[in-house]
């Protein structure tokens, strides 16, 4: 006897599977140009800590920790959540946050996607029951930033998150679902809130771009924090060149926060720079969303080497003039701290 799936279930496999050769085609690794005298080193992994029992863990996540060995009395936090194909451990060694958390006095926590969820290690953004509230892997998230406060004494005023692509996308549920944790937030060639519901049609917006009303954008992060007046700083940032993640889909996170956070477009205000184009928008004296368009950047995180052999680190963390996680630290308040 023949045993046939359902058609449903059968096309969600096809479309499963359809995804993942997508995504993998998308995510080559970058190729990066060495000069015959120089060879790429073995790069030297952070100190990331892995923690469990931190909670029900119903995401399936692992949690890894960067804490300096000296701390101000009640530390900022600092939450990366990488992209697709990374870890924790290539990313930090490329972006160089735990550097800055010795150097600054916070406590780094890394989220770790797992290739049972997603064979790619993408944290599962498109899927509803990954990111619905106190649910799936947003609330893995939460339940690390939860333990992390408690047994680091973090100043729960000054919790900060950030991710690159999948990791963006991720960071743009965990800010829609829980503005008031956060303190700031920064997106990195993500996707706006509610983009996809499945693989194919997640594929299909990284691609091509997702064009919607800004009502509607706004609409999906009302949907799930109705009563919210007040939301945390928010950055975007996109590269022009960006062939894995549509610039549109910058351009869609821009007004997805305007709307959500009510604030007029024409009230923002265009800075040319050397690297690109910077938008803002205030609200009084407070800087509310800010937009960092780089120019020939592809789809990763903009940052000012010091020298080639940081640059092998991580093929998602791209070499630029404008230099994120300094500006973040700028951004954030997180400055030089020692010890007394």
């Amino acid at each position: 006897m023949t045993f046939k799936l359902p058609r449903s279930f059968s096309r969600l496999l096809k479309s499963q599977k359809m995804y993942r050769k997508l995504l993998a085609k998308a995510l080559r690794t970058p190729t990066l140009t060495v000069s015959r005298k120089w060879r790429s080193p073995v790069a030297v992994k952070p100190k990331l800590s892995e923690v469990t029992g931190f909670g029900s863990n119903p995401g399936r996540l692992t949690m890894k920790l960067f804490v300096p060995g000296k701390l101000p009395a009640k530390p900022p936090l600092v939450v990366v959540l990488h992209g697709c194909r990374q870890t924790p451990e290539s990313l930090d060694t490329g972006a160089g946050f735990s550097k800055f958390a010795a150097l600054r006095g916070f406590v780094l926590l890394y989220p770790q996607q797992n290739e049972t969820n997603n064979p790619q290690r993408c944290f599962n953004w498109f899927r509803p029951s990954a990111v619905a509230r106190d649910r799936g892997e947003l609330m893995s998230v939460r339940q690390m930033i939860e333990y992390t406060c408690r047994h680091h004494r973090v100043d729960r005023s000054r919790v900060y998150i950030t991710g690159l692509s999948a990791g963006g996308a991720m960071t743009s549920a965990l800010v829609a679902t829980y503005p008031d944790l956060f303190a700031g937030a920064a997106i990195f060639a993500g996707m706006p809130f509610g983009a996809a519901r499945d693989a194919i049609s997640a594929m299909r917006g990284m691609r091509s771009g997702i064009k919607r009303e800004p009502q509607q954008w706004g609409d999906l992060v009302r949907s799930v924090s109705p009563n919210t007046k007040e939301w945390p700083p928010i950055s975007v940032w996109h590269g022009t060149a960006d062939s894995v993640v549509n610039p549109l889909n910058g351009r869609a996170l821009v007004s997805q926060w305007l709307e959500a956070t009510d604030m007029n477009k024409a009230a923002g205000q265009t800075k040319q720079m050397s690297w690109g184009t910077l938008e803002e928008w205030k609200r009084g004296d407070r800087l509310q969303l800010s937009f960092y368009s780089v120019h020939g950047l592809g789809h990763g995180l903009p940052r000012r080497f010091s020298n080639q052999k940081e640059r092998v680190a991580d093929a998602y963390v791209l070499p630029s003039e404008l230099s994120a996680p300094l500006e973040l630290m700028r951004a954030w308040g997180l400055r030089s701290w020692r010890a007394v």
